[in-house]
C-alpha cells in the first residue's frame, strides 16, 4: 500500500452478531464498486485496532480515511489523527459510514445505518468541515499525565454507569433493545449521587449531582445545542431528581428536550474544572475511562480535524 494518495483507505468495524455477520459489508462493498470508488478495506480485529490499522493508513499516503464502525471506533481514529503533526493531520480528511452500537456522531451530520448509497454519495464528493475536539487531561492510577479526544461527550456519574451497564449487557444479550432495557433496570441498583465540585466559567458547583454531561456535539441527546465547530462545550449539570421528575427526564432525554427538565442545568463554556466526583464513573463518547485521580479538566480544540459531511 505505497503512496495510496487517491485511494480511499475502509476501515470496517464489523459488528458482533449472530446471523450474516458479513452481509453488511457486501453491500458496502457493492455501492463502491458500482460508484466507481478506489480503495482499499482493512478490518478490525478488535477495539485495540482501529488506530493500529489507522496509523497504516496514515503512513502509506492514504489521504481519505472511512471508519465503517461507530463512536467508539471513530473516537480511535481521531485520536490517532491527533498524535499526527498539523502538516499530516491537514492532508486528511475523515469520513463515516455509521455501522456501530452507537452512532451519535453519524446521525448528528444525517449519515444513517441502511442510507448506504446516499452516505457513500455524499462522501464521494468531499465536502469537508473542520472540526472542534474535545479533549479531557487527566492523572491515571500510575500518576501519568493523559488526555483523551472526544467527538461527541464526556459524561461523569449515572449516564456513564448506565453505559458501562449496557456494553455488559449487550455482550450478554446480543440485542440493543434488550441491553438498553436491562440498563435501565439494573440502574434501580446504582448509586444515584455524586459528591462534586465543578468550576464552569466562573460558577463553582459543589453538591451532590446525579450526572455531568460535557458535549462537543449533542452528546446522546444531554447536550442537543452542541455544534462540533463552535469552539465552544455545551454542559449538562443533572442534580438528583424525585423518581416522577426521573421518568418524565429519560422521556425528555429521547424526544430531544432535555434541557426543559426542571433538574438539568445549562451551560456554554470552554473549559470545565472538575476538582472532586468521588466514585462516579467518566465515559468519553460512549466508552468507559479509567477513573481520573484527582481533578481533571475538559476543554475544546477549534477546528482540529477534517471531516467528510452531507454535500
Amino acid at each position: 500500500m505505497d503512496n495510496q494518495s487517491d485511494k480511499w483507505g475502509v476501515l470496517y468495524c464489523p459488528k458482533h452478531e449472530i446471523f450474516c455477520p458479513n452481509k453488511r459489508w457486501e453491500k458496502i462493498e457493492k455501492i463502491l464498486n458500482v460508484k466507481g470508488i478506489a480503495y482499499d478495506k482493512v478490518q478490525s480485529e478488535n477495539t485495540a485496532s482501529v488506530e493500529r490499522i489507522v496509523k497504516m493508513f496514515i503512513n502509506n499516503g492514504y489521504k481519505t480515511i472511512i471508519i465503517v464502525g461507530g463512536d467508539s471506533a471513530l473516537n480511535d481514529a481521531v485520536n490517532c489523527l491527533m498524535q499526527q503533526t498539523r502538516e499530516v493531520r491537514d492532508s486528511i480528511a475523515l469520513g463515516v459510514i455509521p455501522n456501530g452500537v452507537m452512532n451519535d456522531f453519524a446521525r448528528y451530520w444525517d449519515f444513517r445505518v441502511g442510507n448506504e448509497e446516499q452516505t457513500i454519495g455524499w462522501l464521494q464528493q468531499r465536502r469537508i468541515r473542520r472540526i472542534d475536539l474535545g479533549c479531557i487531561r487527566y492523572t491515571n492510577k500510575k500518576n501519568e499525565r493523559c488526555h483523551r479526544y472526544f467527538l461527541n461527550c464526556v459524561n461523569i456519574g449515572l449516564i456513564a454507569s448506565i453505559m458501562n451497564l449496557r456494553r455488559q449487557t449487550r455482550r450478554l444479550f446480543g440485542s440493543r433493545t434488550l441491553s438498553f432495557a436491562s440498563s435501565l433496570l439494573l440502574m434501580i441498583f446504582q448509586r444515584m449521587e455524586y459528591k462534586m465540585d465543578l468550576t464552569i466559567n466562573s460558577e463553582r458547583i459543589k453538591r451532590s449531582v446525579m450526572t455531568v454531561c460535557i458535549g462537543s456535539a449533542r452528546g446522546y441527546g444531554q447536550t442537543p445545542n452542541a455544534v462540533p465547530y463552535n469552539g465552544m462545550l455545551d454542559v449538562s449539570v443533572v442534580y438528583h431528581p424525585k423518581v416522577v421528575q426521573l421518568f418524565e427526564g429519560f422521556y425528555l432525554l429521547l424526544t430531544g428536550k432535555i434541557l426543559n427538565h426542571r433538574s438539568v442545568h445549562p451551560y456554554r463554556t470552554q473549559e470545565v474544572m472538575v476538582k472532586e466526583a468521588a466514585h462516579a464513573m467518566v465515559g468519553v463518547d460512549g466508552r468507559l475511562l479509567n477513573t481520573p485521580v484527582g481533578p481533571f479538566k475538559v476543554g475544546i480544540e477549534q477546528e482540529v480535524i477534517n471531516f467528510l459531511i452531507p454535500a
